[in-house]
């Protein structure tokens, strides 16, 4: 063997030997990340507290919480991803129960509602949430809805404008700003990542969306569990995969002319420019509608409960 041969081989040794080890510590991180989410899931499942109560829709279990006894109801719907609804829109809920009856209902895949492998298409998505409603005995209510929920909520007071007297939207989707089409093939990465423990380390790593707002200790202890808990579940992954149909669906449909709309609204979208002009153009035709501008950012309903409690107050006192 020649000295150069000899030394190449060497060469290709050391980078064999840097490899291989690279390869067993890219492991011993995945293993390692993978057993600490095992242990600390199977920790936070035991300290997880029960809320609200659960009504049987479609052979499953689906999580509402129930709150004040006002004679008046409001019936309270999550944008996607929310981890507990229950706990999450608490703020609110508190400032809404001293004159309404609230009832927030945990979709299918949310909160501490089963999961389910039913098509999410707002049809199937509406019949579950009007299935809970209904097993309450409740026929008459506002329906006020955050994000996602107000595309849904568009099919839902078409089917039963009978039942909805009234709709608050809180900074809730448009049809006509569609998402972007997803493929079933596209969240199978996310999946892996979840199954991973990879989506714990992520949430460690991210800022708390709570911090210095006003919630409770244990409840900002308890959404954590839940985020960690519920954060990519395959059912709100089916929802993402059916989401671009959902909102051409969507654009064939408005709100009925003589439904009663309020639409709180971040002023500034930070992506959007036409975020305040299409909400606009969709109450463009109602006899009764209002928007209100509060300077928030998404979840408006974390850091301005009371500005939205007022609002409502006041909105549905107004006569016909």
């Amino acid at each position: 063997m020649t000295p150069n041969a000899s030394k190449t081989r060497k060469i290709w040794f050391v980078l064999l030997k840097i490899v291989a080890a690279l390869v067993i510590f890219v492991l011993l991180c995945v293993a390692t990340v993978f057993a600490v989410d095992g242990i600390s899931s199977a920790s936070e499942q035991k300290r997880l507290q029960p809320y609200g109560q659960h009504v049987t829709v479609d052979g499953k279990q689906m999580n509402v919480l129930l709150q004040g006894d006002g004679e008046d109801t409001i019936v309270l719907l999550p944008g996607y991803g929310n981890a507990a609804p229950g706990l999450d829109f608490q703020p609110l809920i508190d400032a809404l129960a001293t004159d309404y009856r609230v009832v927030v209902v945990e979709p299918f895949g949310y909160g501490l509602s089963d999961p389910t492998d039913a098509e999410r298409s707002t049809e199937n998505i509406v019949h579950e949430i009007h299935a809970a409603v209904h097993s309450l005995g409740i026929d008459r209510y506002t329906l006020m809805a955050h994000s996602i929920s107000g595309l849904y909520s568009l099919d839902y007071v078409n089917r039963y404008p009978q039942e909805v007297t009234a709709f608050v939207g809180l900074d809730s989707s448009v049809p006509s700003l569609s998402e972007q089409q997803i493929e079933a093939s596209d969240v199978a990465p996310i999946r892996w990542f979840r199954d991973l423990g990879f989506d714990r380390l992520q949430l460690k790593l991210s800022a708390d969306p709570y911090e210095g707002l006003a919630y409770d200790e244990k409840v900002v202890e308890q959404l954590h569990i839940m985020m960690r808990r519920n954060m990519y579940n395959d059912t709100q992954l089916n929802e993402v995969v059916s989401m671009y149909s959902n909102f051409q669906t969507g654009q064939q449909q408005s709100f009925p002319v003589d439904l009663p709309v309020l639409f709180f609204l971040q002023a500034n979208h930070p992506a959007v420019a036409e975020w305040i002009p299409e909400h606009e153009k969709q109450i463009a035709n109602s006899e009764r509608a209002e928007v209100v501008l509060l300077d928030a950012n998404h979840y408006l309903y974390r850091s301005h409960p009371q500005e939205i409690a007022e609002g409502v107050r006041a909105f549905i006192k107004k006569p016909n």
